[in-house]
């Protein structure tokens, strides 16, 4: 059976400016009718895709597992990296950019670079995705919402949308845009819809992940994050049917070697053309494990630099200090005990790593405190996103 496309209705717009005076020449958008997508109601179909698609996706998928299973030894360092690689590709999917080091040192409170800081937030809803992964609901949607956009003024964090919005031209009206989300009043009943469809066990697993996203991002529940949230929600969809089990891969990194791809399949997606959106995710599968397997090798050759550059006997603190170093580049003295235990003398750790060159100490004004860095996994990290925007 060919898979739905959207249908439409008209509704009428009427300006948030209305009644505030706004000036002539814009008086034309106060209220006119305009048509918002109408999407087909998914919960019990079955996605069926071409033999080489499916051929595809089932080598996509063994890539995946995987790369998945050969980090299940060494969980720590990669788990936390590649979840923060994957948080920072999504959001410079929406042109939130910013470099590794400004990204950890955000995450230890300094908030004056607002990029940073939205990253920062989109690797806490990431997580917070991992963490509901059992639990696909439209509860588990708003809560991860809630967790991207806590704080923001300008948007309700953990909400549905109750008005209108759009992709495309004119920020002020929907007319000419080039796709208008669904009504809000639709919202709550198409993502129960999807999340129905997102649970359900008896779907080739890759196939049922791009589908399910293509029609959250169709959905379009939430004036602002719908595309952060979603590729959480796959993210979540990932962990939840097994395909990963250690280590977040950053398939958002692998979506954004084409952006223009990327978006041209959902808008195919709309049409009932499900095997672009299928193709776009199994091929970002892919990159993403070439490009996050390039930045295990990367970290693997700085850790081999460290224990020849450290001279310390085995049991020495500086081992268990560099173990943290290397799923967090950037810290201070606090955040460093605290994910020790209190257990030990961190000064001294530092000072010796940072005599033998391993670690950059730089007193940081917006936190007020001293703040040690490794270089060399922070340029692994930079690298990792260089080849994530790289088109090809």
């Amino acid at each position: 059976m060919p898979w739905p496309p959207i249908d439409s209705e008209e509704l009428w717009f009427e300006s948030k400016y209305a009644g505030f005076g706004v000036a002539a020449s814009r008086r034309s958008t106060l209220g006119h009718p305009y048509r918002a997508a109408v999407p087909p109601r998914i919960a019990e179909l079955d996605p069926a895709v071409s033999s080489a698609t499916a051929a595809l996706v089932d080598d996509a998928v063994e890539a995946l597992i995987r790369f998945d299973a050969q980090l299940g030894g060494e969980i720590a360092p990669f788990a936390s990296l590649l979840l923060r690689s994957e948080a920072a590709a999504s959001s410079q999917i929406e042109n939130l950019t910013a470099s590794a080091r400004a990204i950890y040192t955000a995450e230890l409170g300094d908030d004056s670079r607002q990029n940073a800081a939205q990253i920062v937030a989109n690797t806490r809803a990431m997580q917070s995705a991992l963490d509901l992964a059992a639990d696909l609901t439209p509860a588990s949607v708003l809560a991860m919402h809630g967790v991207l956009l806590d704080g923001d003024p300008h948007h309700d964090a953990g909400a549905w949308r109750g008005e209108a919005v759009w992709i495309g031209r004119s920020a002020d009206s929907p007319a000419g845009a080039e796709f208008v989300a669904p009504a809000s009043g639709r919202v709550p009943d198409l993502v129960d819809d999807v999340m129905v469809f997102a649970r359900r066990t008896d779907l080739p697993r890759l196939v049922q992940i791009a589908v399910a996203h293509a029609q959250f991002e169709t959905i379009h529940p939430f004036t602002d994050g719908n595309g952060r949230t979603g590729r959480a929600l796959m993210q979540a969809m990932f962990r939840g049917t097994g395909l990963t089990r250690n280590v977040t891969i950053p398939v958002s990194a692998g979506l954004l070697t084409d952006t223009a791809g990327y978006h041209a399949a959902l808008d195919a997606y709309r049409t009932g053309d499900i095997e672009p959106i299928v193709v776009a995710t199994a091929e970002a599968s892919f990159r993403a494990v070439n490009n996050a397997s390039v930045l295990v090798d990367d970290v693997h050759a700085v850790q081999a630099q460290w224990r020849e550059s450290v001279t310390a006997r085995s049991d020495s603190s500086v081992w268990r200090v560099l173990e943290v170093v290397a799923r967090q580049p950037v810290l201070t003295a606090s955040s460093l005990s605290a994910q020790l235990g209190g257990s030990l003398n961190v000064y001294r750790a530092l000072d010796a790593l940072t005599a033998a060159g391993v670690l950059v100490s730089k007193s940081e004004h917006k936190l007020r405190t001293t703040v040690w860095r490794s270089d060399d996994v922070l340029r692994a990290l930079d690298a990792f996103a260089r080849r994530s925007g790289r088109r090809g």
